[in-house]
């Protein structure tokens, strides 16, 4: 392991101990939300825990390759994965089957993919890949253009499903790789709050919409119909005390709390584990989104800071909006609780985009640095690589009259 690897052995230690501590913790909080309601209606008490378990395989082995892969090959893919994306996320719009009046799941025999999980990751590797290789938007017509084009049409595509909480995933994402570029904050806020202007204008037109905003405003106007979620999720987390009523002895997952294994994940650990349990959970994520703002802070490749920068955001910007949403400061978005709530392919995904920070903590950001490549009239990047012995010794023998006169003015107008 080289020198900048070593250095950022904290960064990886980190990522690794909080990842698997939270997909254990997952596994075993997923069997206690979904056991007791299964084994009522005469099914399998460990069905759904076995499939969450084969789903985190599969995402360890992701993580594993990924981890592996060279950054520019993952740079190369970024329009692949795009398109492929997109393709699906066409798909599951005209031919996804509809669970709970939503269009989100793409089924082939046993398996069940979401693509807008997908989407996150592709959105975020290929904005960090169109980046790395120019200047920050400058103005709001720069911004739009591709990056504001590309992410309203995934936006708009989530939002028909409906899936309000991945298209607020994904304004989130943007903006922080954004601001890590160097985009100036008023650009940023500029554009936020057209969207959000536009996005408020559209949530008040639609009935759906609306009835979701106005039952997160007043939840116990209609606590056993449009406020049910929300008033008992405020009851499991309130009924958990400082301590909880233990593993496995919660009561809301037992048909009282819709979700309870998915999007209320958060409030049986408050149930269950109580004040110490959710604080725990709480610092975990804190704990992975230092270790990954460190990463991102130390990146010598521009590729890899925003990349590390976009993939911290995604999960980090999930948990927030997921435990904001239980506690009842936010409305109700379907976002799963990253790596603990039952859902496959935000699982898998998840772990995927892990493996590429440990991929950009192993290498220390510099695997596949970019420099300016002057014989490029575009202003592109070229990869970086070291100079032979002779090459420098060749420089020094030479003495480069220009490059020591331009050192020399530098000192003289310092």
């Amino acid at each position: 392991m080289s020198g900048t690897a070593k250095r950022h052995q904290f960064e990886w230690n980190v990522l690794v101990l909080v990842t698997t501590a939270l997909v254990l913790f997952g596994l075993v909080m997923v069997y206690s939300a979904s056991s007791g309601s299964a084994a009522l209606g005469n099914a399998n008490p460990l069905g759904i825990v076995e499939k969450q378990a084969m789903y985190a395989l599969v995402g360890v082995v992701l993580l594993v390759v990924v981890s592996r892969l060279e950054l520019e090959r993952l740079r190369a893919l970024a329009p692949t994965l795009i398109v492929t994306a997109l393709v699906l996320c066409l798909a599951v719009l005209a031919v996804g089957p509809r669970i709970n009046g939503a269009r989100r799941w793409l089924t082939v025999g046993p398996l069940v993919f979401q693509p807008s999980e997908l989407a996150k990751l592709a959105v975020v590797v290929w904005t960090a890949a169109y980046l790395s290789r120019r200047k920050p938007p400058r103005t709001l017509k720069e911004l739009g253009r591709p990056i504001g084009v590309l992410v309203l049409v995934f936006a708009l595509l989530v939002l028909v499903e409906p899936d309000l909480g991945t298209a607020l995933t994904l304004l989130l994402v943007v903006g922080a790789i954004l601001l890590v570029s160097g985009t100036r904050v008023s650009v940023l806020a500029s554009a936020y709050a057209i969207v959000f202007g536009l996005a408020a204008i559209a949530a008040w037109t639609s009935p759906y919409r609306r009835d979701r905003l106005l039952t997160f405003m007043d939840p116990w106007k209609d606590p056993t119909g449009a406020g049910l979620q929300n008033v008992q999720a405020l009851i499991s987390l309130g009924s958990g005390g400082i301590f909880g009523r233990g593993l496995g002895s919660g009561i809301e997952p037992l048909g009282y709390l819709p979700e309870a294994h998915t999007d209320m994940m958060f409030a049986v650990v408050g149930e269950e584990l109580g004040l110490i349990g959710i604080a725990l959970v709480i610092m975990a994520f804190c704990a992975f989104g230092y270790a990954g703002v460190r990463l991102a802070i130390a990146c010598r490749d521009p590729f890899a800071k925003r990349l590390a920068a976009g993939i911290t955001a995604l999960v980090c910007g999930q948990a927030a909006i997921n435990m904001a949403a239980a506690l009842g400061l936010a409305p109700l978005t379907g976002i799963p609780l990253p790596f603990v709530s039952y859902g496959g392919s935000s699982l898998v995904m998840m772990l995927a985009g892990v493996g590429v920070l440990l991929n950009i903590a192993r290498d220390g950001g510099r695997a596949a640095a970019a420099v300016p490549d002057r014989g490029r009239r575009d202003g592109g990047t070229r990869r970086a690589r070291a100079r032979s012995r002779g090459g420098a010794a060749a420089a020094g023998r030479t003495r480069d009259v220009r490059r020591v006169a331009g050192s020399r003015r530098s000192a003289a107008h310092s």
